[in-house]
């Protein structure tokens, strides 16, 4: 065995500590980074090389070999992050367009339809005990024009809810789009590192931050491949494929009411949807959809139109009846919207019958007590408003337990793959020692040889 050997493996011992504080200063570094996962710096003992005929005795070994170095991941915990990621974001959009949705109907309180209502139906009652007044008939008028008007903005308030659900479905869409294509290109780079034998842990930690975001917009999932790269699918159909990024696109009405429902399909083939199914645009998709395919905010402007058309029809049964026509107009496709007083003032008022004289107020009177029983319209606003109000705090609970599922995986993920600052001090102790024990040993063996080379065959000399 050569003592040159000697020096072959102390050099070992230091580029391995070498390396080793290197890795160990990226994740100091990194401590505080988002996304970050620390790394490892992985060895393996060289294997003695086979003796020659020259060579006597035991040989030790060659010193220590840097296979590499290791990203500290959990497959397990990143895809539980991203399923989790998926569900708290479509519960969330649901949760705060429900919440939107009640916040505009301001029940109980004085902005509300019901207190419109019972102004309403008080107005009736007192035009009902002084017919022949026109203080009583303007009140009516006046509470009238407000009880349409507080429908009609309920009503739009819904349309603008449901424009702005649109517009932000074709920002995500952007998103998405815009994800997909980055993940396509580290996947580029992490397959040509992986070829050339240098470290794409940083390149995988960008990557992985990348699809959890595309998980919570859309509930992807991802497939990995041998070379490196990451497949990202939507209902089993490739977003991203090696290199190769799909984009996607909105199709569907622009406008509340309009033919058809708003679908995300894919940008080659128009006519295939995407198969967006979790996620916050699939809770986006679902708000959108049509009244019968259980979109929240068509039936909510579903109910408005019910509600007005139930009221309408009542009022204007006994109005009509009593021979002035009928007190509310409407279109039937918009009828909370459309939704108007045709009486300007006393004169076009059907207070009593036409034959019991100006003092009768009979019609007015069953008019006001249109109010009350099951089937009155304030029953109907009140199963109206109920049902919204347990929805939305179904929404909210559901949220409310996908958001705890989604932090309890990302803080486990966390606790597996961040940085420790105690462990990292360990460690840089640990390779601080193995350099510096490395260089002695390279130390003792060029004492050695100096002897062996300077030294020899003087004494006596």
């Amino acid at each position: 065995m050569s003592t040159f050997s000697g020096l072959t493996t102390a050099y070992s011992g230091l580029t391995a500590a070498r390396a080793g504080l290197d890795v160990t200063g990226q994740n100091i570094a990194n401590a505080t980074t988002q996304g970050y996962t620390r790394q490892r710096l992985e060895t393996a003992a060289a294997a003695p090389v086979r003796p020659t005929h020259f060579g006597t005795g035991i040989r030790a070994g060659e010193g220590v070999l840097a296979q590499g170095i290791a990203r500290l991941g959990d497959a397990q915990l990143e895809a539980r992050v991203r399923i989790t990621a998926g569900a708290a974001g479509y519960t969330a959009v649901r949760a705060q367009a429900f919440s939107a949705l009640e916040d505009g109907l301001q029940e109980p309180g004085t902005s509300g339809v019901s207190d419109s209502l019972q102004k309403f139906w008080a107005g009736w009652q007192d035009v009902s005990n002084q017919p022949e007044k026109d203080a009583p008939a303007s009140a009516l008028l006046s509470a009238s024009g407000q009880l349409t008007a507080r429908i009609a903005t309920g009503y739009r308030e819904v349309e603008a809810q449901w424009a702005s659900v649109r517009s932000s479905a074709t920002g995500l869409v952007g998103e998405v789009n815009d994800a997909a294509g980055q993940v396509a290109d580290l996947n580029r780079q992490i397959r040509s590192s992986v070829a050339s034998g240098t470290s794409a842990n940083e390149l995988v930690d960008r990557r992985t931050t990348l699809t959890a975001t595309l998980a919570g917009l859309t509930g992807a999932t991802v497939r990995d491949n041998p070379d490196g790269t990451a497949d990202v699918l939507l209902a089993g159909n490739a977003l991203v494929s090696g290199t190769t990024a799909r984009a996607l696109q909105i199709t569907g009405p622009d406008q509340l009411g309009g033919a058809g429902p708003v679908l995300v399909a894919w940008t080659h083939r128009p006519d295939a949807p995407a198969g967006v199914e979790s996620g916050e645009l699939a809770a986006t998709l679902s708000l959108l959809a049509p009244a019968a395919s259980g979109g929240a905010l068509a039936q909510a402007a579903e109910g408005y139109n019910e509600f007005a058309v139930n009221l309408a029809d009542q009022v204007n049964a006994l109005h009509t009846g009593a021979g002035k026509g009928p007190f509310f107009t409407y279109e039937q496709d918009r009828a909370a919207a459309s939704l108007a007083v045709r009486p300007t003032s006393r004169e076009d008022l059907a207070a009593g019958d036409p034959g019991a004289g100006a003092f009768d107020g009979s019609v007015a009177d069953s008019i006001s007590r249109l109010g009350t029983g099951t089937r009155s319209p304030d029953a109907a606003w009140s199963v109206f408003v109920t049902d919204l109000a347990s929805a939305a705090r179904a929404e909210l609970q559901g949220n409310a337990l996908a958001e705890v599922s989604a932090t309890t995986a990302l803080q486990q993920q966390l606790g597996a793959t961040s940085v420790s600052m105690d462990e990292e001090q360990v460690n840089l102790l640990e390779y601080q020692h193995a350099y510096q024990g490395a260089a002695r040993v390279m130390t003792a063996v060029d004492e050695m040889l100096d002897v062996l080379i300077n030294r020899m065959g003087i004494v006596g000399r």
